[in-house]
């Protein structure tokens, strides 16, 4: 992963920060729980992190976490333009009296549970369960200053603002690292380098320095001077805050031994007689199908569900056209499984066709959709009807995906209907399969859900509409061409981006012109469906209080 993404998804995830409208609490005799949601979650939304998290109000005080509260905490580190307009991530928090920092990770596709624990017993935290989570994939590095936030608010106590700078510091050092020998190697040179200069309190730079080269040398780790060198500065600051690294100890020797493989999972049976374990007791099934998950008392857990990137970033695999599946890291190229390229930028050619132009598909019945977990096909399938409907005349079909009072005001003759169809159906597959994994925020996005920012990015070239020369094909610009007035494309794409929003749940006004209030239109029952205060939620900024 390019260090680029690192800091462009840093504050797509960053969501578990907590505002300054949260009070101090006094210390509690039984530990409190805080749970953090992404303000810009819809409701159906926040209701399925509180099922992963197996929680209600009457059992943890919950905070809603809004894109300033990121903004306030974070724009020291990362330009705003890249913090972005939406906060989605979650936390559960709950401090202990023992056991050292325990986390597991969902929906986490880059930041590990590792890479957490370690940085977080640099903020002073001791003693705590966290589980980090978001209803899809994002990239979790910003979930640090989330889970302090939360700590403080659940313990009562204040964490030093300068040692939760160098924990912040100490995950970016760790990402970017991580970018060029992989995540467990990264975590395993800075927790090893941390514990020896904590330990035998080593302040000289040049004794660090000699720490860390020795400790890449024993385990394989190839540095650059530069890396070295930014290692060593981050553990001077740290080794002037005289840790007690007793106090730290059986979360770094647990990290240590989680990145290295010598954690010995038999030995957790203290842990399973927990019954209060927030770590422990989460509801794997609420997230949906092929969930990405890591935990410090499970290190086999992030292997089993694809979330052990190893050295590079793992990509889902696909169906090859002749039905074998191709499982080269498709970190390592442009080229996706299916023989379509894949733009840098996380543009996502087609999938499931094996070619990016229609020649040789001639219906969507012909696109493969196997690789697809059961949830993404039923999308699938139901934007397959909306085609049918929209773009080929069937009212039946229209009906079914958007309502009784949908009506398609736009003719295409049955050729015309049928390129289009297989074109979004064709760009849709693609982001079903891997194109949200990739994805990568700049500040522009509109929605919540990836795939929606995606699909609408796709679309605008597909319809010829504010095209931006970003290494296209000409087969995927304005594929309806002359032969479609310019006023009808719109009516298309607008009516096409309503569905994909009722589809996953985010209504919005922004293509509810007058030019399109002729066009398909979403009803009261579908404002119910996805739930009246998430609908005022998606056409209104509000602000978030606790």
């Amino acid at each position: 992963m390019k260090k680029g993404k690192l800091f462009a998804t840093l504050l797509c995830s960053a969501s578990m920060v907590m505002g300054s409208m949260v009070p101090t609490i006094p210390v509690m005799a039984d530990a409190m729980k805080v749970v953090t949601l992404g303000a810009d979650l819809s409701e159906d939304q926040k209701n399925t992190m509180l099922r992963y998290f197996k929680v209600d109000s009457s059992q943890a005080q919950i905070i809603y976490v809004t894109n300033q509260d990121e903004r306030d905490h974070l724009s020291a580190y990362v330009p705003l333009e890249q913090i972005g307009t939406r906060t989605v991530s979650c936390a559960y928090v709950k401090p202990t009296t023992s056991g050292g920092i325990k986390v597991r990770t969902a929906n986490l596709n880059w930041v590990t549970c590792n890479m957490i624990a370690s940085s977080l017993s640099t903020s002073g935290v001791t003693n705590c369960e966290v589980v980090a989570a978001c209803p899809f994939e994002v990239s979790g590095t910003g979930a640090l200053t989330g889970i302090q936030m939360a700590y403080e608010t659940a313990s009562g106590e204040k964490l030093d603002e300068t040692k939760k700078e160098l924990a912040t510091e100490e995950m970016v050092v760790t990402g970017n690292l991580a970018d060029s020998v992989g995540q467990n190697d990264a975590t395993t040179v800075i927790n090893q380098a941390k514990m020896q200069v904590i330990a035998d309190n080593i302040q000289n730079a040049d004794d660090i320095y000699n720490i860390v080269v020795n400790i890449s040398n024993n385990n394989n780790v190839s540095l650059s001077d530069d890396e070295i060198n930014t290692i060593v500065n981050l553990l001077k600051q740290i080794a002037e805050q005289n840790y007690d690294y007793s106090e730290m100890q059986e979360t770094l020797e647990r990290v240590n031994d989680n990145v290295t493989g010598q954690a010995d999972e038999s030995d957790d049976s203290s842990d399973e007689e927990d019954t209060d374990s927030i770590v422990d007791n989460v509801d794997q099934g609420a997230l949906g199908d092929n969930v990405i998950e890591s935990s410090t008392e499970d290190p086999g857990l992030a292997e089993e569900t694809g979330a052990d990137s190893s050295d590079d970033e793992q990509w889902e695999e696909f169906p090859t056209e002749d039905g074998t599946e191709d499982t080269e890291d498709a970190s390592t190229d442009d080229t996706a499984e299916d023989g379509s390229e894949e733009n840098t930028d996380g543009d996502i050619s087609e999938v499931g066709g094996g070619s990016d132009t229609t020649d040789e598909i001639t219906d969507v019945s012909q696109l493969a959709t196997d690789f697809l977990s059961e949830d993404a096909k039923a999308k699938f399938d139901q934007a397959k009807t909306f085609c049918k409907g929209e773009y080929e005349g069937d009212e039946d079909a229209l009906y079914e995906a958007m309502g009784a009072d949908a009506a398609s005001t736009v003719t295409l003759d049955s050729d015309t209907a049928n390129k289009l169809s297989i074109k979004v159906l064709q760009k849709y597959l693609g982001i079903l399969g891997n194109g949200a994994v990739s994805y990568e925020t700049d500040g522009t996005e509109q929605y919540v859900t990836p795939e929606l920012n995606m699909l609408d990015k796709e679309l605008k070239k597909l319809f010829g509409i504010d095209v931006i020369d970003d290494g296209a094909t000409s087969e995927d610009i304005d594929v309806l061409g002359t032969a479609v007035p310019s006023e009808d494309k719109e009516t298309l794409y607008k009516d096409t981006m309503k569905f994909f929003e009722k589809l996953y749940g985010e209504v919005t006004d922004t293509y509810d012109g007058a030019d399109a209030s002729e066009d398909v239109t979403i009803d009261d029952s579908a404002a119910d469906e996805v739930g009246e205060d998430s609908y005022d939620e998606a056409i209104a900024e509000e602000d978030y209080e606790e």
